[in-house]
């Protein structure tokens, strides 16, 4: 059995994609018994997850807040995203203007029951306040201004912290290793992993070529 389906992969390798895809469509098709029963463990799992992120805290509740189809889930992956490959402060700065500007932070105050989602979205709140101020009062003015040139790194690093904070979300371990070792608890439990290492993170060529050697 193994042989034949070890034939079957040698016989596929380097297939025209639209052909290969052509020819298991239907092979991909369950029988309506089958369909039913995955169905209903779909149904079940969802359920269980969503109940169990209902009670959820600190990340996964700040995740199950900030929905990632919000324009301020949105602002928040390109945060995670990008300021894990910025290395200069200023820059950094700009980015957080630029993203944090956009997002309705306002909205979210004082509406989960997550101390931690309420503490960020006061944090967003504040540092829209600090970095984009539209204040008519010349002392208000002159107040946001003092504000802005001593608050933006502190911004930026309180943003960074939550943004690698964040990460861990998505990334398992720094190593192949470290991941698989991270993982055995959920594994326990009956989760299951699949594994990717990435360079996307390469800062320096030095990095990049590292990430290629792996």
């Amino acid at each position: 059995m193994a042989s034949a389906l070890r034939a079957r992969i040698t016989a596929a390798y380097r297939a025209d994609e639209a052909a290969a895809v052509h020819a298991l469509v239907s092979e991909a098709a369950l029988a309506p018994e089958a369909l039913a029963a995955t169905q209903r463990l779909a149904a079940s799992l969802a359920q269980g997850v969503r109940a169990a992120r209902s009670t959820a805290g600190g990340v996964d509740a700040l995740m199950l807040e900030f929905s990632l189809d919000s324009r301020e889930g949105v602002a928040l992956m390109c945060l995670a995203e990008a300021l894990l490959r910025i290395p200069d402060p200023a820059t950094r700065d700009r980015l957080i203007r630029d993203k944090i500007g956009r997002g309705d932070w306002r909205a979210h105050v004082g509406k989960s029951p997550s101390l931690f989602v309420n503490a960020a979205a006061w944090g967003l709140l504040v540092s829209g306040q600090l970095v984009d101020s539209r204040s008519d009062s010349a002392l208000e003015a002159a107040l946001t201004s003092l504000l802005r040139k001593g608050g933006e790194p502190l911004i930026r690093k309180g943003v960074d912290l939550a943004m690698r904070l964040l990460g861990k979300q998505f990334v398992t371990g720094r190593t192949i290793a470290e991941a698989i070792d991270n993982a055995r608890e959920r594994e326990a439990r009956g989760y299951s992993y699949s594994y990717d290492m990435l360079g996307e993170a390469a800062l320096t060529a030095a990095d990049a070529q590292r990430y290629l050697a792996a």
